[in-house]
């Protein structure tokens, strides 16, 4: 079978604390984007043997990869074991923000279950899920909008009537996310840069890891004063712990427009891609 495994950005990323387990506690809304990777899943029997393989050479393919955790977790909690092949044909970078490897993880998730007969209810897959990474269950949850909690693993569906155009813009670098976490507490904001919330029809967006990530990674908050300045922009922000910006326009030509423009200013080697939410 072939799934779609779509990107995310996130509206919103508030920061309330860290917590006792070590991790921090979270409000953010997670929005699904028409932007997505494709993975190819197949049952083939009996066997213990997996195959996983990637278009992109950078990206692990041991038990270190997200969508290798979440199918040992399924045959874990089914306790069946089957030989497997699993494609990752990937357009979502890596270390970007986009929760490229938490929604292949979600799909490894889903499509396992699906081919072995769905024995695992939503609910259980959820749970798996949350226990893989905290942007999984989001991706489980299948619709076009969720709103994370805990470490942001407790997800809600929420209602998201809008399909915004965009433009994402990646610079030749990735952020570790436990990194900019690790730095948020002490961070400061850089002076002339906006953190303030942007007040828009579905939401006040802001990210509280821009502030750590913009005092090492300078060309981010340039980029994002920048991608502020063009009047097609609505609003501009860093999706998750980065190192992708975001800028949501009016209309799908403005995004294109603003797409052209950020591969002049931010030169070759950055991955601009102009997309939409919803998946």
């Amino acid at each position: 079978m072939t799934f779609h495994s779509p990107a995310k950005i996130n509206l919103w990323l508030r920061i309330l604390g860290k917590r006792p387990d070590g991790f921090h506690e979270v409000q953010t809304r997670l929005c699904r984007l028409a932007l997505g990777d494709t993975v190819e899943i197949e049952m083939r029997g009996a066997g213990t043997d997996v195959s996983l393989s990637c278009s992109d050479p950078t990206v692990p393919l041991d038990e270190s990869n997200l969508a290798m955790k979440a199918l040992r977790a399924f045959e874990k909690c089914t306790g069946k074991q089957s030989s497997w092949r699993i494609h990752l044909e990937k357009k979502i970078p890596a270390g970007a923000g986009l929760g490229g490897g938490s929604s292949n993880a979600a799909t490894v998730l889903k499509g396992a279950n699906e081919l072995a007969g769905r024995p695992l209810s939503l609910e259980k897959l959820i749970e798996l899920g949350g226990q893989i990474g905290s942007d999984v269950p989001c991706f489980i949850l299948d619709q076009p909008a969720a709103d994370g909690a805990g470490r942001g693993e407790q997800v809600t569906p929420v209602d998201f009537p809008w399909q915004l155009p965009l433009v994402l813009i990646k610079p030749p670098f990735p952020i570790p996310t436990p990194w900019a976490y690790k730095r948020w507490a002490e961070s400061k904001e850089l002076p002339g840069v906006l953190y303030a919330p942007q007040i828009c029809p579905w939401g006040a967006m802001s990210n509280d890891l821009e502030r750590p990530v913009y005092e090492k990674y300078v060309l981010l908050p340039t980029l994002k004063t920048w991608l502020l300045e063009q009047p097609e922009v609505h609003a501009a922000l860093m999706s998750g712990s980065g190192s992708t910006m975001f800028a949501i326009t009016e209309t799908h030509a403005q995004a294109a427009e603003i797409a052209a423009k950020a591969r002049e200013f931010c030169g070759e080697t950055a991955w601009v891609q102009a997309t939409q939410t919803g998946a």
